[in-house]
């Protein structure tokens, strides 16, 4: 029998990447969206374009609404949770309306599913940000770049947790409460705690997707600031690679239930923000990029590298993907879309 999909932000960047992967598998699929997002109707119309106008459910709803979720989720097999609040600067200046869609959003996702009455697997996409700053974590500051001191495969599930930034304590909040609605009402949940995605389909703002951004501001000619020296460093994530991990963590309910896993490309795909991915972007349009520098951001960490061992190990994956191929493959693809960016 054909697993029916329930996606909350399916029209988003993950979301109609993961979409997309089921269509190609002839997965039953409802995409739950406020199409409030950059690129979200650009999303829907390309999943049309590729699988046909009827291909998938789509339900214009906000999960800020309880009784749309309980009446939209039905029978689902699978509830992948993408939709939220995602840039940290908005949280700061409206942390209600990040409360209210990441926190209270999770809140009225996990309660119409446990009134659906069925356990459908449920993914959550987490974040880094629950670990805060993380200053007690030694670091050794170098030319291009920062590396931990202590910790060589990165950050493990074990790091204790520190939500800083109204987006770290609104993700973090969903975060926990999904967790532990596998532990009280037995429902297969999966956490994964995820850094720095990214791939075609991501429509990358200043505050948020930075990768992305910074390909298409380079496209569009618009100035680029980078935040602090440019020297803090991130495990990169292609978007393909996180679909086969959530593939892998479906398919093994009994060993991912109630499961946390920091996902991201760990030690092997890391890169800094600006010394090291400036120079590949410089590389790839043919010509010097100049940029501005403006003060840290609230929350922002010099670095963060993944410990990716535990998913390694119960999921069987790893990344396959390095971060000069993904970079080039969503430059390239940014540069034949670039009228979606206009």
């Amino acid at each position: 029998m054909t697993k029916k999909y329930f996606i909350t932000g399916g029209a988003g960047f993950i979301g109609s990447n993961f979409a997309a992967d089921l269509l190609r598998k002839n997965r039953e699929v409802t995409i739950f969206d406020n199409l409030s997002r950059s690129g979200s109707r650009h999303n829907i119309a390309w999943l049309r374009s590729q699988f046909g106008a009827d291909s998938f459910r789509l339900i214009q709803g906000d999960v800020r609404d309880a009784d749309a979720l309980e009446k939209a989720v039905g029978n689902a097999d699978v509830v992948a949770h993408f939709a939220a609040q995602v840039a940290v600067t908005t949280s700061v200046t409206n942390p209600r309306e990040d409360f209210e869609i990441n926190a209270a959003g999770t809140f009225n996702l996990l309660e119409a599913v446990r009134k659906s009455g069925r356990q459908p697997v449920v993914l959550y996409t987490s974040t880094n940000k629950v670990y805060g700053g993380m200053e007690n974590v030694r670091v050794i500051e170098r030319e291009e770049d920062y590396v931990y001191e202590d910790f060589p495969m990165g950050i493990a599930e074990s790091q204790p947790l520190d939500f800083h930034s109204p987006y770290g304590c609104s993700k973090g909040t969903g975060d926990q409460y999904v967790r532990d609605y596998s532990r009280i009402y037995d429902i297969p949940t999966v956490v994964f705690r995820q850094s720095a995605i990214y791939g075609p389909r991501q429509f990358g703002m200043e505050d948020q997707g930075w990768v992305s951004w910074f390909i298409i501001a380079v496209l569009l000619k618009k100035p680029i600031t980078i935040y602090g020296n440019g020297k803090q460093v991130r495990d990169l994530l292609f978007i393909d690679d996180l679909v086969r991990a959530y593939h892998a963590a479906i398919d093994a309910p009994e060993t991912t239930a109630g499961q946390i896993f920091n996902i991201g490309g760990g030690p092997n795909n890391v890169i800094s923000v600006w010394k090291e991915f400036g120079p590949i972007l410089e590389e790839l349009c043919g010509e010097k990029i100049p940029v501005n520098y403006s003060n840290w951001r609230p929350g922002d960490q010099v670095i963060y590298v993944s410990d990716i061992r535990k998913a390694e190990r119960l999921l069987n994956w790893r990344p396959e993907v390095s971060v000069k191929e993904g970079i080039t493959r969503l430059y390239h693809w940014a540069e034949e879309n670039r009228n979606l960016f206009a």
